[in-house]
């Protein structure tokens, strides 16, 4: 059964690092029998090492044994040893790439899906979390085998989303017309909008709207959909695309 914690961000504004979620996800590390969790920083362009130190730093208060991926001699061992993986944010595209070209897409949900270990992600952790990572507000600053990521989830989320501003003067495209873009195309699974401070928890095939913040649900050739916080959104694993 899967257990997954999708996080909007790491670091919301005016608190520290996973500072805003810290309950939640004491509770949800507390309720899968979690004690060590398995870091993959793939997704720091910058330093792999300074980001796990980081991560490992602020868990460890909270009573946490932190592994890095980055530090395991043999990668998919380390994963398949893991009792829980954690994938933080950063460039969704990089993050990608790493685990395309390591070859742990499957190794990753063959744990998650088949041996029901915990998964946590955070922004980019959670976008390739979805089908794919094409709702990814991240630069493509590397080439990826392919945008398809690791489906723990049938549909795609878009962590960070951010209305639209009615008083704004910039004519680009706001994050609503960049998912109706993607949802031109035939095909295209739903799309969870996460604002900052918000959560999708999945346990099996129940999935709960957490957090701070209500969300949007983009699905094609329908009108978007505001849910509070406390939704239940397994609706979300039985939507096929009709349009």
């Amino acid at each position: 059964m899967r257990k997954l914690l999708l996080l909007s961000n790491s670091v919301l504004h005016g608190s520290g690092y996973l500072e805003y979620a810290k309950d939640y996800v004491i509770e949800f590390f507390s309720k899968n029998g979690v004690k060590e969790i398995l870091f993959v920083p793939y997704a720091n362009p910058f330093s792999q090492e300074k980001y796990t130190e980081k991560v490992r730093s602020e868990l460890n208060k909270w009573g946490y044994i932190v592994k890095g991926l980055n530090e395991a001699d043999d990668p998919h061992s380390a994963i398949n040893q893991a009792q829980c993986i954690f994938i933080g944010g950063g460039n969704t595209f990089l993050l990608l790439k790493l685990l395309q070209e390591k070859q742990l897409i499957e190794a990753i949900r063959n744990r998650v899906l088949n041996d029901g270990i915990p998964y946590m992600g955070s922004s980019a952790g959670t976008n390739v979390a979805t089908v794919s990572i094409s709702t990814t507000n991240d630069m493509p600053i590397v080439h990826c085998q392919s945008l398809e990521a690791l489906s723990l989830v049938p549909f795609n989320i878009n962590p960070h989303y951010l209305d639209s501003d009615p008083t704004s003067r910039h004519m680009g495209e706001t994050r609503e017309t960049r998912i109706s873009e993607y949802h031109a195309l035939t095909g295209t699974p739903p799309v969870l909008g996460l604002r900052e401070g918000s959560f999708l928890h999945v346990r099996g095939d129940v999935a709960t709207l957490g957090g701070l913040s209500a969300a949007r649900l983009f699905v094609r050739g329908k009108p978007c959909e505001e849910h509070p916080v406390g939704s239940d959104l397994s609706f979300l694993f039985n939507l096929v695309d009709s349009a």
